[in-house]
């Protein structure tokens, strides 16, 4: 962008020299054709005053060009700027007063245009936040239809091999005195119907485990993913987060299940020994980076539209923020996050 700007600084001052070069010409033209010239007494003095003609138009064509120019310039960059910050995901920088020109008439239709930009990434936050609401109560009903099952589980299985249980120890009681061998057998008999009961109840209480943000923030859920993991994997996890950050409900919702898709392409093709994982605010937005130190690949169209990649932009587009894909080979790989922070 810097040699742009030079050159288009470079540009008008040679085309202010040019101009006043050109306007020199048709005005010695003029004067020459209404015989207002008249030789000169000597060529020293030819000379000089031809070399100052030249020069005093040229340094003002080239003084005014760079002074035109470089006021232009300081526009651009200001609207530059801000277009920047937009980019990234920050809406806080509102559309400088560029004037009232034509440039300044298209910053305002730019600060119009970030208005509704603004509205939209609210309602897609706000949309994100009701699909959350609708998902957690599809999981309750979800977990009522579950607890029904269970229910009748236990009564089928479970409540029966109790009843079978307790109808065997009834019957050894009035055996034990008369058969001692068929006591024993119904004695092993409640054994192994016991262990069968026990099976069942941890086959059904695996169905009971609490799902993640479950009631919970983001941190604690990412906390408790992260050593549960931890556990499980030899991979270094390292994860920080600012205390001070407030996500909308379906905000935090994306973002967890971007950390699991991440960590489970990691774990499944990086062959990388360390992951980090950091959440901090920068202004007006927060700022979500995924780093290890893998084999990396190289970003193609296709690696970018392969399902994990491809799920991460629709979740981060729903938020309204941007992310960036940063690997090569050997060079492990990044993902850089930005989302804006709208108040609920």
């Amino acid at each position: 962008m810097d040699k742009k700007n030079s050159s288009m600084v470079t540009r008008s001052m040679g085309e202010g020299a040019l101009f006043s070069f050109v306007m020199l010409l048709v005005f010695l033209y003029i004067m020459y054709t209404y015989g207002y010239l008249k030789p000169f007494e000597n060529w020293e003095i030819g000379i000089r005053t031809t070399v100052t003609l030249i020069l005093l138009p040229v340094v003002f064509g080239v003084g005014f060009g760079f002074f035109q120019s470089f006021r232009f310039k300081r526009r651009l960059e200001r609207l530059r700027g801000t277009l920047v910050a937009w980019e990234k995901g920050n809406l806080t920088p509102a559309m400088p007063v560029l004037g009232s020109d034509e440039l300044g008439r298209l910053g305002e239709q730019l600060g119009r245009i970030s208005g509704k930009w603004e509205n939209q990434v609210n309602t897609l936050q706000r949309l994100s936040t009701n699909n959350a609401k609708l998902a957690e109560q599809a999981r309750v009903s979800a977990i009522i239809e579950e607890r029904q099952r269970l229910a009748r589980e236990l009564h089928d299985a479970v409540s029966q091999q109790l009843f079978a249980i307790s109808m065997t120890a009834t019957a050894v009681g009035r055996t034990l005195e008369k058969d001692f061998d068929k006591a024993q057998r119904q004695i092993a008999l409640i054994e192994e119907m016991a262990a069968v009961a026990q099976s069942e109840m941890r086959a059904l209480l695996l169905h009971l485990r609490p799902v993640y943000l479950d009631g919970k923030g983001l941190e604690q859920g990412l906390q408790e993913l992260i050593k549960e993991l931890q556990i499980k994997v030899p991979m270094e996890i390292i994860f920080e987060m600012d205390p001070d950050v407030q996500l909308l409900k379906g905000v935090e919702n994306h973002l967890f299940r971007i950390v699991q898709e991440a960590i489970s392409n990691t774990l499944r093709h990086a062959k990388a020994e360390k992951m980090e994982i950091r959440l901090h605010r920068r202004g007006d937005a927060v700022r979500l980076t995924l780093r290890d130190d893998g084999i990396g690949f190289e970003i193609d169209d296709s690696k970018l539209t392969s399902y994990g990649l491809s799920n991460m932009q629709e979740r981060i587009a729903e938020t309204g923020g941007s992310i960036q894909f940063i690997t090569a080979p050997g060079k492990g790989m990044r993902i850089e996050i930005t989302v804006p922070l709208v108040n609920e």
